[in-house]
């Protein structure tokens, strides 16, 4: 499935570029890239060592619910699949996407509960266990944390067409809890390993979570950054001309 997504990204591109602007090598880099992490999680020796390693679970967590959805977001799927389309086909789908449910979703603050708090109920409750014991229940959550990390990336950076566009403001606090949020609890496992995991086992991961988290919130907090200073900058010389 994941050579297939990676072949489908090509085929759009393809398409795409018989009718607009050459599609960016760089965001077919991403999309590979984000691929690859995603992939790591279910082929290899990292896929073998999560059940049992909670290091290694850790690493796939980074992989699978922070690194990878940042990368397939910076490679604009959204944006490329609409530019596959049809025009009547392609109104469709951007009257879905902003419908209520969706516009909900995309709130910063309800996809940080989906995301660090769906994390809060995996390591506070047996959860973690169980998920290793029934492979439905395993993918399900794998799914989830893929999921809720790329709603909770594209709910503060606006790469693809946002229907539901927030402030810069309200974004930037969110991001803070969030962030702050997602800290507090790589230390709690840290002091409070999860059912079936040893004490240096979560010490480590707690750690990996903790400073792993770190780098890519650094990241994603200077394209938001950017973004904001961006607009700023366009919204300052509108107003220049307008004295003018």
């Amino acid at each position: 499935p994941f050579i297939l997504l990676f072949f489908l990204y090509l085929i759009a591109c393809i398409v795409s570029n018989r009718h607009y602007k050459r599609w960016s090598y760089l965001r077919i880099f991403y999309w590979a890239l984000g691929i690859l992490c995603m992939a790591t999680i279910a082929v290899g020796p990292l896929a073998k060592s999560v059940h049992k390693d909670f290091t290694a679970h850790m690493f796939g967590h980074l992989l699978l619910g922070m690194v990878a959805p940042l990368l397939i977001l910076l490679s604009a799927p959204m944006t490329l699949f609409l530019r596959t389309l049809r025009v009547k086909q392609a109104r469709f789908i951007t009257k879905m996407l902003k419908s209520f449910p969706l516009r909900v979703i995309c709130d910063p603050l309800i996809a940080s509960l989906l995301n660090v708090g769906g994390l809060w109920l995996l390591y506070t409750t047996n959860l973690y266990s169980q998920m290793h014991q029934n492979i439905l229940l395993y993918l399900f959550i794998h799914l989830h944390v893929f999921i809720a990390g790329y709603v909770y990336t594209a709910a503060f950076i606006y790469i693809d067409p946002i229907p539901h566009r927030t402030s810069y403001m309200y974004r930037a606090i969110i991001m803070i809890i969030s962030m702050a949020s997602h800290g507090v609890l790589s230390k709690y496992l840290y002091a409070h390993p999860p059912y079936g995991v040893t004490t240096t086992q979560a010490e480590i991961g707690g750690m990996i979570m903790y400073y792993g988290g770190d780098i890519v919130d650094i990241i994603l907090i200077y394209i938001f950054c950017l973004q904001w200073y961006k607009s700023t900058k366009v919204k300052s010389n509108l107003v220049k001309q307008v004295n003018i």
